[in-house]
């Protein structure tokens, strides 16, 4: 992924309900929308801490992280009968064409960054497919979070996914994050 990885050592911050205040359960599920038998991609999923609230909501669910020690902690949690781990970066992802109904980001889009990335995001999600994306925005004031500089600004965000062939559904600056909605 791009500039960083979450540290292995601090994982177990990924597990903290005070995440919920920069993207809830209902506004991830609600964003994805889902079919009951959707295949979708949770990139840089860590320990599972969102994969867990969609795999409900998803036939398959494919925990996608670069880091084989998060997939490591995600088991030792415990995983949903309908979520597979990948270990694999997302500028190199190991589905077919079209594979995928909707794939998302939480907090992670900034690790990931990048031309090659969204190429390959734009291969695997089916035409009419979504991609979720909620991150941190470089026009926040910093305070959680990486430096601002290591952030993207929304409006790069959607300039870079349409230049890879997503059109933008929905697009929302909120004081520290943003969201993004896209369709293939």
């Amino acid at each position: 992924m791009g500039f960083h990885t979450f540290p292995i050592d601090r994982a177990d911050a990924l597990e903290d309900p005070s995440r919920y205040r920069y993207c809830s359960r209902e506004e991830l599920v609600e964003m994805l929308a889902l079919e009951a038998d959707a295949a979708v991609a949770d990139l840089g999923s860590g320990t599972g801490f969102y994969a867990d609230d969609v795999a409900p909501f998803a036939g398959t669910l494919y925990a996608v992280d670069v880091q084989a020690e998060m997939h490591e902690k995600y088991r030792e949690k415990g995983l949903p009968e309908n979520v597979d781990v990948v270990t694999a970066g997302i500028e190199s992802l190991p589905f077919d064409d079209d594979h995928l109904d909707a794939a998302y980001s939480t907090m992670t889009h900034h690790e990931y960054a990048g031309e090659d990335a969204f190429a390959e995001l734009a291969r695997v999600i089916q035409p009419g497919g979504r991609l979720v994306t909620v991150d941190w925005s470089a026009d926040g004031p910093g305070e959680d979070g990486p430096s601002t500089d290591e952030r993207f600004s929304l409006e790069e965000t959607t300039a870079d996914l349409e230049a890879a062939g997503f059109e933008i559904l929905e697009a929302r600056n909120r004081p520290e994050t943003f969201a993004v909605v896209a369709r293939r």
